[in-house]
């Protein structure tokens, strides 16, 4: 069939300054040769409040026949484009098993290339194509963006807390959000001037471990949820089944909508963020990690466990059920080295000494 003519870029930027509430912002679908694409479009189709605010653009790499099919019967809803280069990757040898993660990485160059440099989009929202979204997955983005606009400090804002497993995390408390040096992606917002700077030195492979090392990074952070915005669904990919078997399936998507954008959301600019969160950890009271486990000294609320290396940090993780690799040193949700989670119950701040002075990217 023929491929609906993708949305009509956005008329120029300064109307848009004023208003970002008017401000357009597609939804990428990074999509390959999995038919499970359709769980994830009717989700976001359902949930979407504008298809004129939120053009959804599905980027079908692989060229998968019925993948393809299952895209072209959605019509109009959704804009169909294809990344035109199937051929393979020469890689290293010892590569070899990675060629999926180079092919990924060349389809976001292309599909990203297409909308910040072809359509001319001030930011988008990118998705793959297992993710399932939450009903206030929309309204999360809109609210949050303002933000991405006005803090140089931000990069990102993502959907997806890494430690969002159902447990760990206080679903009475699904407003709050937080700030992130780790780089989290799954269902993340970025504006065209991060493309700008991450276009001429995109990596050949493994994309998303790259934007996590200092180099890319540069000490910004993303925001992230209390309680994910979206869910993996998806146990066949290229990173194969272990990861998503002892961690996505059980993370936790909100079904409670929060309306962020009638929130205000100015705690989570930097200066106000180092002040009362950092606040908040230093002041908790400090419990051993046989306390927690224990389930002692209730009373007291809030708790910090602090950490004094990385194999501490890994111990304490690992006894807590946290996810305690670290990418250029960096944890998991972490911000200056801080992860905040539940812990049977009770809401536990994972901290180095208040005197931290940054990350070691030698901690792996």
């Amino acid at each position: 069939g023929i491929t609906p003519k993708p949305p009509p870029p956005p008329s120029p930027a300064p109307p848009q300054l004023t208003n970002p509430a008017g401000t357009v912002l597609p939804v990428l679908v990074m999509a390959c040769d999995r038919s499970t694409v359709r769980r994830c479009l009717d989700k976001l189709l359902r949930y979407r409040p504008s298809a004129q605010r939120f053009p959804v653009i599905v980027s079908q790499d692989c060229g998968h026949a019925e993948t393809a099919r299952v895209i072209a019967s959605y019509g109009d809803a959704v804009a169909h484009i294809r990344q035109p280069d199937l051929s393979d990757i020469p890689v290293p040898a010892e590569h070899r098993k990675f060629q999926g993660y180079y092919k990924i990485a060349r389809h976001y160059r292309w599909a990203l290339g297409q909308v910040f440099r072809t359509f001319r989009y001030r930011a988008a929202i990118v998705v793959e194509d297992d993710l399932e979204v939450a009903p206030d997955f929309f309204e999360y983005f809109q609210a949050a963006f303002p933000l991405l606009l006005a803090d140089r400090s931000l990069w990102c804002v993502s959907a997806w807390n890494d430690n969002g497993k159902e447990q760990m995390v206080d679903v009475g408390q699904a407003e709050l959000l937080y700030r992130t040096d780790f780089f989290p992606g799954l269902g993340w917002l970025l504006l065209a001037e991060l493309w700008d700077e991450l276009e001429p030195k995109w990596p050949r492979a493994f994309w998303d471990d790259w934007m996590r090392q200092p180099e890319q990074r540069r000490d910004r952070s993303c925001v992230r949820p209390e309680v994910s915005r979206t869910m993996t669904f998806g146990r066949k990919g290229v990173s194969h089944g272990q990861f998503f078997d002892q961690y996505l399936k059980f993370i936790k998507l909100n079904d409670r909508f929060v309306p962020f954008t009638q929130l205000d959301l100015s705690y989570l600019k930097k200066e106000e963020y180092e002040r009362s969160f950092l606040h908040k950890v230093y002041a908790a009271p400090e419990v051993r990690v046989e306390e927690l486990q224990g389930n002692r000294r209730r009373e007291l609320g809030a708790v910090r466990l602090q950490y004094s290396g990385r194999d501490s940090f890994k111990a304490f993780a690992k006894a807590l059920g946290l996810m305690d690799d670290l990418k250029s040193g960096v944890p998991r949700a972490g911000y200056r080295g801080i992860v905040s989670f539940v812990y049977r119950g009770r809401r536990v701040y994972l901290a180095p000494p208040s005197d931290w002075t940054g990350y070691d990217p030698s901690w792996s």
